[in-house]
This record gives C-alpha cells, sequence and structure tokens, in this order.
C-alpha cells in the first residue's frame, strides 16, 4: 500500500529535514519550566512576551535576551555558566518519558516505508538532543545535526545548509518541517521548503512555506502536495 501511494505521490522530496523539540516531542512544556527557572535565576520574571520571544532560540539567543530583561551588565552575563547549568536541568527533566507530538509517530514511520531520508535538525545542545534522540530512535535518521555543531544556530540558515549537504541534495528539494516562528525563519533563510506544524505560537505566512494544524493521518500524497504548495509558494 506504501509504495503504490509513493508511485501515486510523484513528486516527494530528496530528504525530510525534522525539526525535534516542539515537532516531534511535546518538550516545549519542559523548556517553559528550564527558561522560568533561568529567569529565577537572574531574578527576572519569566512573561508570556519573553518566553515568546526566547522560543526555539540557541542557547547564545535566549541567554540573552533573559540578560537584557535582567539589565545585567556585560561583566555579569555568565554564559558558559548559565549555559551549562540549563544542559544539566533539562537533560534531568528529558530523563522522564517524553510524549510525542500528534502525528509525528506515523509520518517517520510513512516516510520510512517510503524510503525517503530523513535528519534531524535541532537547536538544541548535543548533550541534551541525544537524550531526546534515543526516545525517537536515532536509527529513523540518516544523521543529526545539533545548535551546537553549526556556527550559528536557528534563525540563522546554517543548520538547514548542513544539512541538505549531508543529505547530498540541493536545499529546494528537501522539505523542512518545523513549529515554530525560529525554526521556520532558519528554513526559510536557508531555502528549504516547509510545511509548519505550529504548537505554542503562530508562525507567520511567507514564501516557501505551508501549513497543517497536525501531522495525524498525513498520507503520501498530502506530504507530495504540501511539498509542492511549499516549493511554488510566493
Amino acid at each position: 500500500m506504501i509504495r503504490n501511494e509513493r508511485a501515486a505521490a510523484a513528486d516527494l522530496p530528496a530528504a525530510l529535514l525534522w525539526d525535534m523539540d516542539g515537532t516531534i516531542l511535546d518538550t516545549e512544556p519542559i523548556w517553559d519550566v528550564a527558561m522560568e527557572s533561568l529567569a529565577g535565576r537572574h531574578g527576572v520574571e519569566m512573561t508570556p512576551e519573553l518566553r515568546l520571544a526566547t522560543l526555539g532560540n540557541n542557547a547564545v539567543d535566549a541567554l540573552t535576551k533573559v540578560y537584557d530583561a535582567a539589565r545585567l551588565p556585560e561583566s555579569g552575563r555568565d554564559f558558559d555558566g548559565d549555559e551549562a547549568w540549563m544542559v544539566a536541568l533539562v537533560a534531568d527533566l528529558f530523563t522522564a518519558e517524553l510524549p510525542w507530538r500528534p502525528g509525528a509517530r506515523q509520518t517517520l514511520d510513512l516516510a520510512a516505508s517510503a524510503d525517503i531520508p530523513m535528519l534531524l535538525v535541532t537547536n538544541t545542545q548535543r548533550e541534551i538532543a541525544d537524550v531526546a534522540i534515543d526516545t525517537i530512535g536515532v536509527e529513523r535518521f540518516l544523521t543529526t545535526v545539533c545548535g551546537d555543531e553549526v556556527a550559528v544556530g536557528k534563525p540563522a540558515p546554517d543548520i538547514y545548509l548542513r544539512a541538505a549537504e549531508l543529505a547530498g541534495a540541493h536545499p529546494h528539494d528537501c522539505l523542512a518541517i518545523e513549529d515554530s516562528p525560529t525554526g521556520a525563519a532558519a528554513s526559510h533563510a536557508a531555502g528549504v521548503p516547509t510545511l509548519v506544524v505550529p504548537s505554542q505560537v503562530p508562525v507567520p505566512a511567507a514564501s516557501k512555506r505551508t501549513f497543517r494544524d497536525t501531522l495525524a493521518g498525513l498520507t503520501l500524497p498530502e506530504l507530495a502536495a504540501d511539498f509542492a504548495r511549499a516549493s511554488s509558494a510566493r
């Protein structure tokens, strides 16, 4: 049945480039706890506005926004120390059972059955990401790329350009699956057509971007149609 669907869906992406937090796994509530703890560590309230601003950020960008909110001088900004503290906290929180986002596991299975190469593209540091990847199954992916393995994390394009290179595909021939404005901005900057499945916050419309409310029930013809729409969106 899968093979017949694949034949019917003539133009599938050369590779699927998956975001992790909020796209495959429902880890954003864990990050909410961690970010609130970080803000409290510096005497700052984690307001909805500040949390929105840090959603999907790499560590340096998230810390900078918390430091700015706390009005810390440069001399008081311990990026290395606070990042190490955050990594330890989140890694500990990730050891609990991590819930899947609706339809994500089934879509991973669907793409694998259709022989579509898949790569994980996450802003999360490797030390934390590997804990979550164990839940997903590292064997599902051609490779995984983390935010601390490129020069600049999302929303810069580096991580998506690297993933496309590792897939041996042109960015325009891949399809990213993202949930956040930060991640969608990164794939857009890299020229990767993107299927957005929002989790916590809305993602604005843009070129090379299409939307679904959920991955639940997604079929190969629908995935091909999403790829075509994202590729042609202006």
